[in-house]
């Protein structure tokens, strides 16, 4: 399979903070991948450090084969890597539809001259915007509402309605920054299924999560991090096995 992602020693210092220190991780092409570990482990810093919000003091992030340590986030996400984050970030005055469509601007062929005067390429691209939209929408049973306000969605909804946003771009690599959080036992359980149908689209995906039943459930390897480090990787087999791992979430027995 291609290697979509490939993290190789990064180390994230914040003065005399090591938030990251030389992990390394892969995500191949049509797998669901999950990062877990306790709070402050490192885990949204390693997000930040694939997307380009960060640039990791060491170590570096390639994308299908290509280096872009240190990239620019838009010019990370116009090649393909799209995410979520932990706090929604819903365009509040916009619609469910036009939330969609702003997911996809990065990939606009249409001139802003050309949109700004409604010229016919852009009128027909933007046809073409609200028709996708739509199609994303129908996945996550949204698109009844799509001219509802994003607000107006319930809690869960709302977080689905942010993975349509992101699906928008077509990204080779999607990464869902704690997808099911706040979400009550039926709305997690909708997600997970959700998921699972995306990946049988094609879609690769890369998350971060505190429920364990929904990362065991979902992904085929888990990397776990605590405190900055890598201390356990493989299947949820391995990873609910692994020493380290328990002594991590559970503390030592005195």
């Amino acid at each position: 399979m291609v290697e979509v992602l490939k993290v190789s020693g990064v180390t994230q210092r914040f003065g005399g903070l090591v938030a990251l220190e030389g992990v390394s991780m892969e995500v191949r092409e049509g797998e669901i991948i999950g990062v877990i570990g306790p709070n402050g482990a490192g885990k949204t810093t390693l997000f930040n450090c694939v997307t380009g919000i960060y640039k990791p003091t060491e170590g570096a992030v390639e994308m299908l084969g290509q280096d872009i340590t240190g990239w620019k986030p838009h010019t990370i996400n116009r090649l393909g890597f799209a995410r979520t984050f932990q706090n929604m970030r819903l365009f509040p005055k916009m619609t469910v539809l036009d939330n969609v469509i702003t997911g996809m601007f990065t990939r606009s062929k249409a001139g802003v001259i050309s949109s700004i005067l409604q010229l016919p390429a852009a009128r027909r691209e933007m046809r073409d915007m609200e028709e996708k939209a739509g199609e994303i929408l129908k996945i996550f049973g949204l698109y009844d509402l799509r001219y509802e306000m994003s607000t107006s969605l319930p809690y869960g909804p709302q977080r689905e309605l942010e993975i349509a946003r992101a699906l928008a771009s077509d990204p080779k690599l999607l990464l869902l920054d704690e997808p099911a959080a706040g979400m009550n036992e039926q709305e997690t359980e909708r997600l997970l299924n959700i998921i699972k149908d995306l990946q049988q689209m094609g879609y690769t995906i890369l998350l971060i999560e505190h429920d364990m039943r929904f990362v065991m459930n979902i992904c085929e390897k888990i990397y776990v991090l605590d405190n900055g480090r890598l201390i356990g990787k493989g299947t949820p087999a391995e990873v609910k096995s692994n020493p380290a791992v328990i002594e991590a979430y559970l503390g030592r027995d005195e």
